[in-house]
Formats: C-alpha cells, structure tokens, sequence
C-alpha cells in the first residue's frame, strides 16, 4: 500500500511538472520528492524502488536505477558502500551534460557536480543555501570517497528504515554552507535526526541522488 501511494504521489508531481527537453543519455538525477517519511525510505531496496520509480515516470525506468546510499554494519548484515551500488559509469545529467566517466572521478574534484548541473528527473535545479526553503541536505550515509560514514551517532538512520532517531550523513548539492565539509555533495556533515521535520528544520527534504548503473549503447565505454 505505502508503495502505491508513493508512486502515485510521483506520478502526479511529474503530471504536474513543466516539461523540459531530455537527453536519452540521462543516467543520473537527484530525487525531485522523496518518499515524505523523512529518511524512512524503505531501506535500499525502497530507496531504489524510489529511483525507479521516478525514472520511469519520465521515460528511463528501461535502466537499471540505484540509490548513492551506504548502510552501516547492523543486525549481522555487512555495510554497504553507496560508490559500490551505482555501477561504473559515465553519468550524464537530464541536460545531457557529462557528470562524471567512473566512480574515481565522481569522487574527485573533477566531478562535474553543482547546483546547476545536479538536475531532478524533470530537469529542474533544487533549492540551495539562499532559497526559500533550502532544501540542499541530501542523504547519503556516506564519507567523501563514497564508503559508508562511521563518524559518532551516524547509523544511516537505521539503514533507511527510521524516521525518528538516529543520523545520517548528508551532502550539499549546492556546494555550501555549514558543516564538517560544507562544499562536499557527499558529506558535509550529519543530520539533526531522521524525520522528515528535523531533515527540514537543517536545510533539507529527504532527497537524495540515483544513479542507473547501466545506460544506452551509445554512451558506454570502449
């Protein structure tokens, strides 16, 4: 039921959405709306279903769509890192502009990542630092080079599953602010807790990033 009403709100958000020219290569977004149970996102595999979701609403669900989430170690399951579940690469934006060609350079300054360039499936820029509302934490649960955070209190916020306590790591899309490492996309610093009022009240929305970890013919790899 919870993954009916959810994608029906994402049908209808993207019903309602201006509409935007489209690169066939898009195979990276940030999440437009989030699931609206703070960082309750289902675990992965919701979070995932989320991307999915989201992609096919607008043409792309063909592809393979995961969410750039890591878990901690928790109830005899291994962590999981958000650079080892997104595929190899490249990712191209809803503009078609290249976001970056592997996994070592997304996690580098040569990533092609700004609040310009990190579009929603719509094509659409979010809300950063300035705006009204910033909306410019994005989960991840991560560390700069993509492997899952262990700073103190950090848990992924129940690895996706609480939308009450814990805390998760969280990245500036727009790259800035306050924080550990305001500039970072990735991680900047930890959220104040995990509902959808306490990742509003720090400059949030419980939106975070997909990747397809596969793509058209055209732009794979040699």
């Amino acid at each position: 039921m919870r993954r009916a009403i959810a994608f029906c709100t994402v049908a209808m958000l993207v019903a309602a959405a201006p509409a935007y020219a489209q690169s066939q290569n898009m195979s990276f977004f940030i999440t437009s709306a989030g699931p609206g149970d703070g960082a309750d996102l289902g675990g992965l595999a919701g979070a995932d279903q989320h991307c999915q979701d989201l992609a096919y609403a607008v043409g792309v669900g063909d592809l393979d769509w995961r969410a750039y989430l890591s878990t901690v170690s928790m109830g005899g399951e291994s962590a999981v890192n958000a650079r080892d579940r997104i595929g190899d690469g490249p990712w191209y934006n809803h503009a078609g502009d290249l976001i970056a060609s592997s996994v070592s350079q997304l996690h580098s300054d040569a990533a092609n990542l700004t609040k310009e360039s990190i579009l929603t499936e719509q094509g659409n820029m979010v809300n950063g630092r300035g705006d009204s509302p910033n909306m410019h934490d994005i989960l991840t649960g991560s560390n700069m080079d993509g492997t899952v955070s262990t700073a103190e209190g950090h848990d992924a916020c129940s690895n996706w599953t609480s939308s009450g306590e814990g805390s998760a790591a969280v990245g500036h899309h727009d790259r800035q602010g306050g924080g550990q490492n305001p500039t970072s996309w990735n991680s900047a610093h930890g959220s104040r807790g995990c509902s959808q009022e306490n990742l509003q009240g720090t400059g949030g929305n419980g939106y975070f990033y997909c990747f397809a970890t596969n793509g058209p013919s055209q732009f794979l790899r040699d």
